[in-house]
């Protein structure tokens, strides 16, 4: 497919988005696919369609189409652009699906599909180490966070009795009240902060930039790190509301967001200056989220929306800057703005956005910020002083974005540098113009879009009206003041901005330290047991295997389970005790023999044994079976052991007796429960059940035949799966030891 018409995929999905708006705009519609669901596990194919849900797809399929249009042309000379392609495209649709999603067990397959996804993504250069520790980073943070996550899932879906949203969303109260409510809790919201960049979990959202700006522009600012917002948002009616909510959520929202402005202010490359604001801004979200009130979710969702147009925006015109001068290091750039006349009015709008003043859709967010934090209560001093403390930060980020970049001397290393083709300066230039336009126009998608959104996570808000100007008021002289204040920390950032960097590195908020620390830990601890566990002696792993068996079941009997043995001595006939020891003998002398063959010998005659033993109990089709397999493996052990050097006895007598106690305890308690378990009355229903389904359900009279390959099939199929996979390894060990030979 030609690189043009690759952005008619997000496109079409956009079109389709936008044409199910009046579908959710009165509430939550409901589809269930035939797809083979299982209702024992209440998983269901089922997805959701409301204000929340629209307003996600219209962000990743809208913005999605922008960045196909930009990486198009950005990522031209690329090698690899139709596996970049397929990547992206993944991840697309594990985000819709993510966010359509009305079963949670669904939803959380496509939330560990972005995690994997994103990894391929963010490691596409692989040649690159920092492009590969990145994007590991990535994967470790965000899929530690998805197994938290997953258990905090089942947790909820036992408290609720069901894994459908629809169900859960109803039963908040009994949820709260419940014992479990707590870890509940706390396990999804460690899945929603690793996966939103939070306090601690935030340090791999700026190593991620490793990855082409295309791949920053669409998931590290408008779609994967907000499915934690997402994820937040839509099960805030039925987990939010109580103290340990709000305790949580708040403080790892403020703190996040004043950390990500702190450092924001400090970074020197335009990407990493990026990153930091958009966890700024993600920590703001979720501060919104916490407070929990009306006033607040209107907010959350009025700038997650502003957010998501002007980042993805600058995030372009970072990689239009690198793209043309070949580096994002601002303080090598400068007096670009005659040069790159449409990228600099692009990446000022998209910094007065970012700094939250002018006529644009963020300055009205970060008033509805404002205004919710003044009726938080007891939380309203501190968080005030954190929101008012991170707008000045991210002001002077802002002024880094636009005014460094753009204005001043240029240097003459920068002579050459231009605007890009229309493909590449067209999507930011559109995304701020959208930011300014809504912000002055903004009744129709607050009433068709925002509204919904902000309905479908505080059910009964009031409606959601968007302003502008409210006048001269105390919210407008501090936003004023706070980018005055901004402005003068950037033109005095050499005097600070080392000192306010070296703070940074000391405090615990560098967690990227700790995760390097615990990778190190993780890496001798594996190191460590593969060389036990691991050690290339076959011996070794039975012995393991052996000893644990028994210690498990030891520990069972220990935990007070009881063992009941009958053992029925009527008609016990003369043949089968003379079957019994021919088993017993051939085993002795299997284990005895002083030669390989000898020991073959002894185990196809316990094997051959075995099979009369089916015979006498009228089994034939068994002893066929067992008949075949005990040729074959004689065989085989014939051919593999006769090139083996000379039987040699290389244990030592102490090592040999180890093994006798180990083997004859093991071989004692295999016969105990082999024997308990013949003490169990056998349930008849199941004889009756195969016979009566044989025909029917299997088509096949003989019922052992049927029950294999029927009502066993995956069974079945997965020991053909393992011999297929041995048989393959032998294959290839054989190959390579061919190939080696002169």
């Amino acid at each position: 497919m030609s690189r043009r018409l690759v952005p008619l995929v997000p496109m079409g999905l956009f079109v389709a988005a936008l044409l199910c708006i009046p579908f959710a705009v009165h509430g939550a519609r409901v589809m269930e696919l035939p797809l083979g669901a299982s209702d024992e596990l209440g998983i269901r194919f089922s997805f959701r369609l409301d204000g929340l849900s629209i307003l996600f797809a219209l962000l990743i399929t809208g913005i999605g189409t922008l960045v196909y249009i930009y990486g198009a042309t950005y990522l031209a000379a690329r090698k690899d652009l139709p596996r970049f392609w397929v990547y992206l495209t993944l991840f697309m649709l594990s985000m819709l699906g993510l966010t359509l999603s009305e079963n949670l067990i669904l939803l959380f397959v496509f939330w560990e599909l972005t995690s994997i996804s994103s990894y391929l993504l963010i490691g596409i250069d692989h040649e690159r180490q920092e492009a590969r520790d990145a994007a590991l980073q990535a994967l470790l943070v965000t899929g530690g966070g998805g197994l938290a996550l997953l258990a905090g899932f089942v947790l909820l879906g036992s408290i609720a009795g069901s894994f459908e949203l629809s169900t859960i969303l109803a039963r908040g109260d009994a949820i709260r009240a419940h014992a479990h409510y707590v870890p509940a809790l706390l396990l999804i919201l460690t899945g929603a902060f690793t996966k939103s960049a939070q306090v601690p979990f935030h340090f791999w959202l700026p190593s991620a930039m490793a990855a082409p700006t295309p791949v920053s522009a669409y998931l590290h600012s408008a779609t994967m790190v907000k499915a934690g917002i997402y994820l937040l948002a839509r099960l805030s009616p039925a987990v939010a509301g109580s103290e340990e909510w709000t305790t949580i959520v708040t403080t790892a929202g403020a703190a996040t967001m004043v950390a990500g402005a702190l450092f924001a202010a400090t970074a020197v490359d335009l990407k990493q200056i990026l990153a930091y604001t958009t966890m700024s801004a993600l920590g703001s979200m979720v501060m919104l989220l916490g407070l929990g009130t009306a006033a607040a979710v209107q907010a959350m969702i009025v700038y997650l929306f502003a957010h998501a147009l002007y980042k993805a925006g600058l995030f372009m015109v970072a990689g239009i800057v690198d793209h043309e001068t070949g580096t994002r290091d601002v303080t090598l750039l400068g007096g670009l703005r005659r040069a790159m006349p449409l990228t600099a009015g692009a990446a000022i709008v998209g910094a007065i956005s970012l700094a939250s003043f002018g006529p644009v859709l963020s300055f009205a967010a970060k008033e509805m910020v404002a205004a919710a934090v003044g009726g938080a209560g007891a939380w309203r001093l501190p968080l005030e002083i954190a929101v008012y403390g991170s707008a000045v930060l991210l002001a002077a980020a802002a002024a880094l974005v636009a005014i460094k970049p753009f204005f001043g001397e240029r240097p003459e290393t920068l002579a050459r540098a231009h605007d890009p083709a229309a493909a590449m300066w067209a999507p930011p230039l559109l995304l701020a113009a959208a930011g300014v336009l809504i912000a002055l126009l903004p009744g129709r998608i607050a009433d068709a879009l925002l509204a919904p959104a902000a309905a479908a996570v505080h059910p009964g808000v009031s409606p959601l009206t968007i302003v502008l100007w409210h006048g001269v008021n105390l919210p407008l002289v501090l936003a004023a003041a706070a980018t005055a204040a901004g402005l003068v920390l950037y033109r005095s950032r050499r005097r600070w901005s080392g000192l306010a960097a070296a703070a940074g590195r000391v405090t615990v908020l560098q967690a990227s330290a700790w995760y390097r620390g615990a990778l190190r830990a993780m890496m001798a601890v594996a190191t460590w047991q593969t060389r036990v566990l691991q050690n290339g002696y076959l011996r070794v792993y039975v012995m393991v295997i052996l000893l644990t068996l028994i210690t498990l079941l030891l520990f069972a009997k220990i935990r007070g389970g009881s063992v009941t043995i009958a053992i029925h001595r009527d008609n016990f006939a003369i043949y089968e005790a003379a079957v019994a020891v021919l088993i017993v003998a051939a085993a002795i002398v299997a284990v005895s023999s002083k030669t390989r063959l000898g020991s073959i010998a002894a185990l196809g005659a316990a094997g051959y044994s075995v099979a009369l033993t089916y015979i006498i109990f009228s089994a034939p089709d068994l002893a066929m079976t067992q008949f075949v397999v005990e040729t074959l493996t004689v065989i085989l052990y014939v051919l593999v052991l006769y090139r083996l050097p000379k039987y040699t006895l290389l244990t030592r007598r102490r090592e040999r007796v180890r093994d006798v106690i180990i083997c004859t305890i093991f071989g004692g308690v295999m016969a105990t429960l082999v024997m308990a378990v013949q003490s169990v009355p056998a349930d008849p229903t199941l004889a009756s059940f195969f016979e009566a389904n044989s025909v029917s359900g299997g088509h096949g009279r003989n019922i052992v035949n049927v029950m294999l390959v029927d009502f066993r099939a995956f069974d079945t199929m997965g020991e053909i799966a393992v011999l297929g996979i041995a048989a393959i390894g032998v294959y290839a060990l054989l190959h390579l030891r061919a190939a080696d030979r002169p």
